[in-house]
Order: structure tokens, then sequence, then C-alpha cells
């Protein structure tokens, strides 16, 4: 069942180690397919270097494992709550990479400083609040998800594919897994930049608006102009 996407998922699963965004097995890739509601997510505790296409878990938006020979990831639960929020979310990457998973442990969003965070994110990526002790101890998992959802309410999660969880760590998103990892690559080269930058210069604003938009609208939306047609 749903080979194409295992094989894309487990492809996309391996970019994180790839790109240092993981250590050991702290993150998960998972992709959604719209002809059967299920969507395929990296198996629990399971290490990279002895991951297969065939070990991925196909999951429904209850949280049942469909298919598969181990249990689904941990983070399975805010990955449901994430894909039933929103409808244009194909694929979730959740990390605890170093410089992003610091921004989020200090309980900070990141700030658009620059450029490279502007031709990507349309503003600040937030830091949505620590769960309470009795979202905590219940059901932790799908509290953080409907956390993150709770948070995007206001704000479009395709301006903005990213999130950070005070104490926890990053969740991005995409178009599918592939697109979701860039956008995780991104969260953490931005938050490693923004760091530096508040230490270089403690006093530090965040870009002009029209330098953002000019950066975020020449990539996005009808009238980006940025690469080949």
């Amino acid at each position: 069942m749903l080979e194409k996407l295992k094989e894309e998922i487990y492809e996309a699963n391996m970019l994180l180690p790839k790109y240092d965004l993981v250590t050991f097995t702290w993150g998960n890739v998972s992709g959604f397919d719209d002809e059967t509601g299920y969507f395929v997510i990296k198996p629990s505790g399971v290490e990279y270097d002895v991951l297969k296409p065939e070990d991925m878990v196909v999951v429904d938006l209850e949280g049942n494992k469909i298919e598969g020979k181990y249990n689904p990831s941990s983070d399975t639960p805010t990955h449901v709550e994430l894909y039933k929020a929103f409808p244009t979310m194909k694929g979730i990457v959740h990390t605890h990479s170093a410089w992003a998973t610091s921004w989020a442990q200090a309980g900070r969003s990141i700030p658009c400083y620059g450029t490279t965070h502007a031709d990507y994110m349309y503003g600040e990526i937030p830091c949505v609040r620590c769960l309470t002790k009795e979202e905590i101890e219940g059901a932790y998992e799908k509290n953080t998800g409907l956390l993150i959802a709770e948070c995007f309410k206001e704000k479009d999660p395709e301006a903005v594919p990213a999130v950070l969880c005070k104490n926890h760590g990053v969740f991005t998103w995409g178009k599918d897994g592939k697109e979701a990892v860039h956008n995780a690559v991104v969260v953490e080269e931005v938050a490693k930049m923004a760091a530096r930058c508040e230490m270089i210069n403690p006093q530090v604003e965040p870009a002009p608006q029209a330098l953002q938009d000019k950066h975020y609208f020449r990539k996005h939306g009808e009238n980006a102009y940025y690469g080949q047609k």
C-alpha cells in the first residue's frame, strides 16, 4: 500500500541526517495521500542507518496504524492534528535541530533580520507557548498539534511553513515531504544567522518591511519573478 509514497517519505527522512538536522533518531518526516486519506510516517525509534522504505508506516487520520511492521513515530498524533487542520499540508517534518531548538528552548520566535529569512518565511517564525501540566500529562502529542493549529488560526501556514514549540523543537511543512525538509533546513540556517546576528549586535532590529516584502514576494505569489519559468 502506498509504495511510491513510502519511497518518497523514506528518501525525505534520509535527508534529515544528510543536512545535520537530527542526532540519533530525533526527528521524523510524514507525507499525506489525498486519494486514501492516509499518511506515511517514519517508524518510532528506528535508526536512520538501518531504515528502509518498507519500514515506513501507513496511518489514518484517527492515528490508527493501517499498515507496517513497526509502530509509527511517537509524534504521529501531532501530524494527525496538523493534517486535519490544514488540508494544504502534504508533508510534515519534526526535528530537534540545534540552532532552531535553541530558540524554542528560549521561548522566542525568530525575527526576520535579513533576506535569507524573507525569501522563505513571511515575517517571524512563531514560537508557541509551552503546554500546561494538564496538556502534557494528557494527550501530549495531540495537544502539541492542537496548539500549533491554534497559533495558525490567524496566520497563513503557507507563508510561514514553520513553528517552534517552546522547550521542545521544530515543526515544518510543505506540499510534500521533500519541501517540508527543505523548509526545515531553511529554519535551521536562519535560526543560526539570527542568533549570531544578536551576538554581534544585541540592539539589532528586524529588516525593513519593504525589504522583507520585496524578497518574499519576488519568490511567492502571482507576481513572483525569481527563477526560471
